[in-house]
């Protein structure tokens, strides 16, 4: 159940939120800042490229994966890009099966492509610097001759590892001292988490950690088409979001805590139109797990329709009043219902004709300095067909369908937005739903 008056006291949020995950994501735009900083410190700014890898590969757990989703999703088919996920290491004896590892990460192996070589790039990226199985796949792309780039904290394993293997350090920016944080408990308020130490939670802005130096990269290699001033814009953008979704603004002024009240007592189905929302959309479902403990499903248009089709025809599509005046509100719990959300980018729409309501070119601009804005469903701007048989199949079946869309016209900066709007939402859920 929401506390939804915990939206609206900012002492009650920081008292319940004890990872500091709101300040972590508040201080994003300033680890993007530092990373970029440091990169160029480690000698990225005297790199001389010959010419653009036939590949490249990201390796790492959690949020560094994401990060080479959102490379793949701005390279699009101009460049292979390719997210290395691990596998398991070797087998467990049975004696040692209901002993767990000091860290989750210790069971962990990776492995590159048979066809990965010379003219390859792997990027290994880490937020501990010290898993056993990014080293071992360190010296496996060494001997097979491909360029390394790694992307640890410095005097770590995987850092030392680095200069054993030619590779081109660069360091991962940590997140702000939480060491006077107040430590986790067991009501409630941490989740669980404790419960499960060597599954730790992990840091919420990682990922701008991760993504701000792989981006610098791939921008001197020509991998990721990017403007000169795209990746310091993104370090502002963040800085806006904060301001934005800080905990002091009142949820009617805060897009975050608005869209986390209303996914609140939902089954959410995230769609996106296109690739680069689709990572957003990717993303707002692993941080509402992580987060709120809220299921989510995601996907991207038009494909999506066919394989969420039978969640409307199911017993959550059904089309039920939960505000139903005569539903018995002690006996009878919230019943959950679906809950669509769409997340695009719309720079490229043309505005609506002249003299017809709704957003017009000169209300544009007014949107990009705002934030990702929610589309009115009378919206006038044309629609992609995607987008139009999505409207269809939910009114047809009484679901609540929103629209959020960024109308950067960088790519980049439209996942930034929507991919900020969204982490800080999935916290803000996640605290109300404990209270």
């Amino acid at each position: 159940m929401l506390d939804d008056t915990l939206l609206d006291d900012p002492a009650a949020l920081r008292r319940a939120d004890h990872d500091r995950a709101l300040l972590a994501l508040a201080g994003s735009g300033a680890r993007v800042r530092t990373a970029l900083r440091l990169a160029e410190a480690a000698g990225l700014d005297r790199l001389r490229p010959d010419g653009r890898p036939r590949a490249v590969l990201v390796a790492g757990h959690g949020s560094a994966l994401t990060a080479g989703e959102v490379l793949a999703a701005l390279a699009g088919t101009a460049s292979l890009v390719a997210p290395l996920p691990p596998t398991d290491a070797a087998p467990v004896p049975r004696p040692d099966r209901a002993t767990a590892p000091a860290a989750f990460t210790a069971g962990l192996a990776w492995q590159l492509p048979g066809w990965a070589g010379p003219l390859d790039l792997l990027v290994i990226s880490s937020a501990a610097g010290d898993e056993r199985g990014l080293v071992a796949l360190a010296e496996q792309a060494y001997a097979r001759g491909c360029a390394i780039v790694v992307t640890a904290p410095e005097g770590s394993p995987l850092a030392e590892a680095a200069l054993q293997v030619r590779a081109l350090p660069l360091p991962f920016v940590p997140s702000a001292d939480t060491s006077d944080a107040p430590a986790e408990d067991d009501g409630g308020g941490g989740r669980g988490r404790s419960a499960e130490p060597d599954l730790p939670a992990e840091d919420p802005a990682a990922l701008w950690a991760h993504l701000a130096p792989l981006l610098a990269l791939t921008q001197k290699l020509g991998v990721s088409p990017l403007p000169y001033d795209a990746l310091a814009e993104t370090a502002d953008l963040l800085d806006a979001t904060a301001v934005r979704c800080r905990p002091d603004a009142a949820a009617y002024t805060n897009p975050a805590k608005s869209l986390a009240a209303r996914l609140a007592g939902t089954v959410p189905l995230l769609w996106a139109e296109g690739q680069v929302a689709g990572v957003a959309a990717g993303r707002f479902a692993a941080q509402l797990a992580e987060r709120a403990g809220r299921p989510a499903l995601a996907g991207v248009l038009p494909q999506v329709l066919t394989a969420h089709r039978g969640m409307f025809t199911g017993q959550l599509g059904a089309g039920a009043d939960p505000d139903d005046f005569f539903r018995d509100r002690v006996e009878e719990p919230d019943p959950l219902h679906l809950q669509v959300l769409l997340l695009r980018q719309a720079a490229e729409e043309a505005p609506a004709a002249p003299g017809q309501a709704g957003p017009g070119a000169g209300e544009a601009s007014g949107e990009q300095d705002g934030g990702p804005a929610e589309v009115p469903a009378d919206d006038a701007r044309p629609r992609s067909f995607g987008t139009t048989r999505a409207h269809r199949l939910a009114a047809a079946h009484d679901v609540r369908l929103t629209e959020y869309a960024s109308r950067r016209p960088e790519p980049l900066h439209a996942l930034v937005e929507l991919i900020a709007l969204t982490d800080f939402a999935a916290v803000y859920l996640g605290l109300a739903a404990q209270s």
